[in-house]
């Protein structure tokens, strides 16, 4: 089937048959709703969104209306963490306080839940790969001995566990068999199956956070640091955890980043002594070097394929409360096939909002904005 939305560009493969496969669900399709003060941050795989609510509860929306098709209860009370969705193991995971709860996207039930070894302590982190879900839990502030521990995605059966040195505000990296943790001076790579250590980077260099996508590996500045100055830019070989040539950057904060399977990364930089408003800079990860940069006031950003989906700046009254698609190499500059292009203007994209982007797996062709304010989502085009 072969479509075309406002734009003129080409919408194909639309994805066919959501996890309960009815005829009206048949593909992502343009839509609004309203959710709930209990749903938290929402992920949306190929066949629907996902939401997490209070306490490791779930809800799971319709790609082609946004209405509700299934519910998991709350777990436990307590701080929730991460929301992680993982289409390949037809699995949504989350915690809260010290229970971690997996629901399955296939019939929309709960699949397990497992107790933490503690847990209680923002930030868990939690990644899924090849069937597995392996949680980064903090015991108490500041300690750098905590648990890094593995379970079976499909029924929460623990795998392995180890206490390890790392900072939780340094996240977490989990591909290629590897499992990436930091603890500020030193990285470390262990076995995914086994947790046992295989590599270490060598002295000297410096990784408050870790970014990873395709099968790169970046340390940068911490995003939660108070001090003005931070380690550069630095990619890792992921085999040995060797420090690479690596384009030079801009030396401010460095947010949010996302990297392309290609090696590209994208990462919001502002000012530390006068946030609000920063640029995305792109950088080529295997050619050393700058791409372009774009003037944003959002740390909000997704990839979408070969192109780059973040909301238009918030005082630029030209074009903002809008999403906006950028070539990942051309940049907005681009000409052509590789130009920018923005979506209509949305209320929800406003920047009073505090809008956020889910991409859908596949090849959709729309995105979900999540307004935070009056608490809205919708389902658009991809512009």
């Amino acid at each position: 089937m072969r479509r075309t939305w406002p734009a003129g560009v080409p919408l194909v493969g639309l994805i066919l048959a959501g996890c309960a496969g009815s005829p009206a669900d048949s593909g992502w399709r343009a839509w609004t709703a309203s959710y709930s003060a209990q749903e938290g941050r929402c992920e949306a795989t190929s066949h629907q969104l996902v939401c997490r609510t209070g306490s490791g509860g779930f809800v799971g929306r319709s790609q082609a209306t946004g209405k509700v098709k299934w519910t998991v209860p709350p777990a436990e009370g307590g701080k929730d963490a991460d929301l992680v969705v993982d289409s390949a193991a037809e699995r949504a995971v989350t915690s809260s306080g010290a229970t971690l709860s997996a629901a399955n996207l296939r019939t929309g039930k709960a699949a397990w839940t497992r107790q933490l070894t503690y847990g209680s302590t923002f930030p868990v982190v939690i990644r899924v790969a090849d069937g597995t879900v392996y949680v980064l839990e903090a015991p108490t502030e500041g300690a750098k001995i905590i648990t890094l521990a593995a379970f079976r995605a499909s029924d929460g059966k623990p795998l392995w566990h180890r206490s390890i040195a790392a900072d939780p505000y340094g996240d977490m990296a989990v591909f290629g068999g590897r499992v990436y943790t930091s603890d500020g001076t030193e990285v470390t790579a262990r076995d995914a199956r086994t947790g046992d250590t295989v590599a270490a980077s060598p002295r000297g260099v410096e990784c408050d956070y870790l970014i990873a996508g395709g099968h790169y590996l970046v340390c940068t500045g911490s995003p939660y640091s108070a001090e003005d100055t931070f380690p550069p830019l630095q990619r890792l070989d992921p085999g040995t955890l060797r420090p690479l040539k690596t384009a030079e950057d801009t030396g401010d904060k460095p947010e949010r980043g996302v990297i392309s399977s290609d090696g590209v990364l994208v990462l919001y930089e502002d000012s530390a002594e006068d946030p609000g408003g920063g640029s995305w800079n792109a950088y080529d990860l295997v050619h050393p070097k700058r791409l372009w940069s774009y003037y944003d006031t959002t740390e909000e950003g997704e990839l979408a394929g070969d192109r780059f989906l973040t909301f238009t700046p918030g005082n630029d009254a030209a074009v903002r409360d809008r999403v906006i698609s950028i070539d990942l190499r051309a940049g907005p500059k681009g000409t052509g096939d590789a130009a920018p292009h923005l979506s209509p203007r949305y209320s929800q994209a406003r920047g009073g909002e505090y809008p956020r982007l889910a991409v859908p797996g596949g090849d959709p062709g729309h995105v979900v904005v999540q307004a935070g304010t009056h608490r809205s989502l919708r389902s658009i085009p991809l512009p």
